[in-house]
């Protein structure tokens, strides 16, 4: 579901078909066209399908009002959003993983700092950038074959100096000798993601003026000359509430079938120093499941419809993340879809109305198995 906002542009979609991806020579059509082609089979097991890629992105949540925003400045969050839907067409045109795509959408956001992650990332209530970032994937990518099926995402969290923590949270990912465990933190995740040839960056790279005034003003303070002038990124005082104040993510169904959700963010504005956010915790801000449709008459009836026996979906969320984290947002996604047999549109429009009914603020993205995104 797009996030809470006027500027559905923080939203995008880029769907392709086999023949795309032979003929596109240029990522920024984003045309919802989509041209799924399906097998019906009632009689032998039908766990597996050709799948046209999907890449659904989300540029964060927050009020945002287009009368309040310049035709200028809607133009910069556009572009943002197409580079990045372009840095994740580059590499599904090739035939290549969701996972990838993903990682290299977010990582394009997590550059502009336009964007609450990485550069532009939001201030804690110290002055400080701590940032977080997930992975998740339904199953592990076919291009690295030695990942066990039961190692399926990681999450970074207290982050500080990374340059992409997508981009490591991928490197930790495929290299379980040394990154063990579904989610490290601070120095320790930092050091094995050098090691691994992520960029470390000084914490001044994350600075950007806007989120500098954000930070003072929230805190009721008076402005104050930045910490750092190295920084050219300067706004008029009209623009400051016209950032994006939430997380951003992607979610990415390639030709294998595999799904891949990837989220990252600099969590909330003035943020008491060590808060853990959604984003890090698996089934709140993030989540990606496959499992064989139970039931024979539930399989049967997929069948007829041209749907394979095997489902699955990936979720990204952004907004509150207290609210995620109490209701265990995007988990709840997939036990609908899972148990009440609801469309992922059902699902995540329902998930994101608990949301709204317990005083949180948010939204979310989500896709299928069969390309369908809410």
């Amino acid at each position: 579901m797009p996030p809470n906002s006027a500027l559905d542009d923080t939203t995008e979609t880029l769907t392709f078909t086999q023949t795309d991806l032979d003929t596109q020579d240029d990522g920024r059509d984003i045309s919802k066209a989509r041209d799924i082609l399906q097998a019906t089979n009632l009689c032998g097991p039908s766990r597996h399908r050709s799948t046209a890629p999907v890449l659904v992105i989300h540029g964060g949540a927050g009020t945002i009002s287009r009368a309040h925003v310049p035709a200028s400045k809607q133009e910069e969050y556009r572009k943002g959003l197409r580079d990045a839907l372009t840095a994740g067409y580059d590499i599904l045109k090739g035939g290549g993983e969701a996972m990838d795509a993903a990682v290299a959408a977010v990582a394009s956001l997590e550059d502009c700092p336009l964007f609450n992650a990485a550069k532009g990332a939001v201030f804690n209530v110290a002055g400080k950038n701590e940032l977080e970032c997930s992975l998740m994937v339904t199953r592990p990518p076919s291009s690295h074959p030695e990942i066990p099926e039961s190692r399926r995402g990681m999450a970074l969290m207290l982050i500080t100096h990374l340059r992409n923590p997508s981009k490591a949270a991928r490197a930790l990912y495929l290299n379980p000798k040394l990154a063990p465990h579904a989610a490290l933190s601070g120095t320790t995740a930092e050091s094995i993601a050098e090691g691994l040839g992520e960029e470390l960056v000084d914490d001044s790279y994350y600075f950007t003026e806007e989120r500098w005034r954000q930070h003072r003003r929230g805190l009721g303070l008076p402005d104050k000359p930045a910490p750092t002038t190295d920084n050219p990124d300067l706004v008029d005082d009209s623009e400051l509430d016209c950032l994006p104040k939430g997380t951003v993510g992607a979610v990415c169904l390639d030709l294998r079938g595999c799904i891949a959700a990837v989220t990252s963010t600099g969590g909330k504005t003035n943020k008491l120093v060590g808060r853990i956010g959604d984003t890090p915790t698996f089934g709140c801000g993030y989540w990606a499941e496959e499992w064989l449709t139970e039931g024979w008459f539930r399989r049967i009836w997929r069948r007829l419809r041209g749907k394979g026996d095997l489902q699955a979906v990936g979720v990204s969320g952004t907004g509150d993340g207290d609210y995620f984290l109490r209701l265990a947002s995007a988990r709840t996604v997939a036990a609908r879809m899972k148990l009440n047999n609801e469309s992922v549109r059902v699902a995540a429009s329902r998930v994101v109305q608990d949301l709204k009914l317990h005083g949180g603020e948010g939204g979310l993205i989500a896709l299928d198995s069969q390309g369908n995104g809410m």
